[in-house]
C-alpha cells in the first residue's frame, strides 16, 4: 500500500520550470542531440504540461529531427533528477 501511494504522489507531482531548466540544460549541454542531415537540434527550455500523467514539453529548432533514443535519454535523466518512480512520462518536442 506505500507504494501505490508513493506512485500516486509521483503521477501527482508538480517540477517548476525554473527546477527543470536548471537541472537538465547542462546535461542536455554536455550531450547534445545527435545532428541529423547536417541540422545541429537545440533545445531552448523545458516546462511540464497541466495533464493527468507528467508531461514535459521541450521547445527546439528542429523537434521532428529527435531520435528515439535521445527521448529515453532524457526521459530517464527527468527520472533520476525528480524521482517519476512508476509512472509513465510524456515528452513532447515542439517548435520554438
Amino acid at each position: 500500500v506505500e507504494k501505490a501511494v508513493k506512485v500516486f504522489e509521483n503521477k501527482t507531482k508538480k517540477v517548476p520550470t525554473s527546477q527543470l531548466n536548471d537541472a537538465l540544460l547542462p546535461e542536455i549541454v554536455h550531450y547534445p542531440p545527435p545532428a541529423l542531415k547536417g541540422k545541429h537540434i537545440q533545445i531552448k527550455y523545458i516546462t511540464q504540461l497541466a495533464s493527468r500523467s507528467p508531461t514535459f514539453a521541450f521547445f527546439c529548432n528542429l523537434p521532428q529531427y529527435i531520435q528515439d533514443s535521445y527521448k529515453r535519454f532524457l526521459e530517464n535523466r527527468i527520472r533520476e533528477k525528480f524521482d517519476f518512480e512508476g509512472v509513465p512520462l510524456r515528452l513532447y518536442f515542439r517548435k520554438k
